[in-house]
């Protein structure tokens, strides 16, 4: 499919990640259905995106004449055939659990016309295990989105041996069209590149924290004092959601079977008692904190 042809994209998953797909999928000119079983996802999902529409404006990354009509770009679903039904490209955020996913899968190789590309955000399952859940395998392929779209630009296209070449030409023409950066990853890996990448960095922090060598703020202190402006690990576990981040760990040791893959106990114990992170206002952190809304906090603490 050429990306001329590619009018609607459904947005399947309200969650964390699927808003800001959605938006940046809308503030480029495309149509989007988004999806979720939940109606209060959705509200939640649109009121996100009026707010980031807002702070976009206000940073100078979108004009005020843009706004209305990205919005109007956006419908709302919660019936999946209605969403899907007239899309062109789909791209699935739903939680990191792959029999959802492939059931997920299922139903949209039913609901989609023919010529319907099916994604999935996910970096820590392979595309290659949900393909065989559609009737469609050489159009379905993993595309990943950074956290922070808007900013990250992040965007990585993995096919598996079914894949075919014009659907990975199509996937990372779309990522061209939505002002990111398509990195291309060259054999289908868990993590891809960059989460690849976080991963070593968020399982050393954990360790760090396991093995009593350091505390969880003095891990981000160490990572901010030496990156200043940037994120510690912790805090962005936090905010990525840390049902999310065991969800991942698990299908690596899953993946892998190495016992030093096994997620570590404190990050389990967290899950099981609903400290999740921002989103519950409890995981590492408790919210509000002031190293959430300044990344520079940590580091300043100790001098002032």
């Amino acid at each position: 499919m050429d990306i001329k042809n590619i009018e609607i994209i459904c947005v399947v998953g309200a969650g964390t990640m699927g808003p800001r797909i959605a938006l940046q999928c809308a503030i480029h000119g495309f149509n989007v259905n988004m999806y979720d079983i939940i109606p209060d996802m959705l509200e939640k999902a649109k009121n996100w995106q009026k707010d980031n529409i807002t702070d976009r404006v206000e940073r100078g990354l979108l004009e005020e004449k843009d706004v209305e009509g990205t919005m109007s770009r956006i419908n709302y679903f919660t019936d999946l055939n209605s969403a899907a039904g007239n899309a062109d490209f789909v791209i699935e955020a739903v939680p990191e659990n792959i029999e959802l996913k492939r059931k997920v899968f299922a139903q949209l190789d039913e609901a989609c016309p023919s010529h319907t590309i099916l994604s999935t955000n996910s970096s820590s399952i392979k595309s290659s295990l949900i393909a065989s859940a559609t009737k469609r395998p050489n159009k379905v392929l993993n595309t990943h989105f950074g956290l922070v779209v808007e900013d990250g630009r992040q965007y990585e296209v993995m096919g598996n041996s079914q894949t075919s070449e014009e659907t990975l030409k199509t996937a990372i023409a779309l990522g061209h069209a939505i002002g990111l950066v398509p990195i291309p990853v060259r054999k289908e890996a868990i993590g891809f590149v960059y989460n690849r990448i976080w991963r070593a960095i968020k399982k050393a922090a954990m360790d760090i924290v396991d093995k009593g060598i350091a505390s969880v703020e003095d891990v981000d202190r160490s990572w901010t004092a030496a990156r200043p402006g940037a994120e510690g690990p912790f805090i962005r576990m936090d905010k990525i959601g840390l049902d999310v981040i065991l969800a991942i760990e698990e299908q690596w040791y899953e993946d892998s079977g190495d016992p030093r893959d096994k997620p570590p106990k404190f990050l389990i114990d967290k899950v099981k008692k609903g400290e999740l992170g921002v989103k519950t206002s409890k995981g590492f952190y408790t919210y509000p904190h002031p190293a959430y809304e300044e990344p520079g906090w940590l580091t300043r603490a100790q001098t002032e």
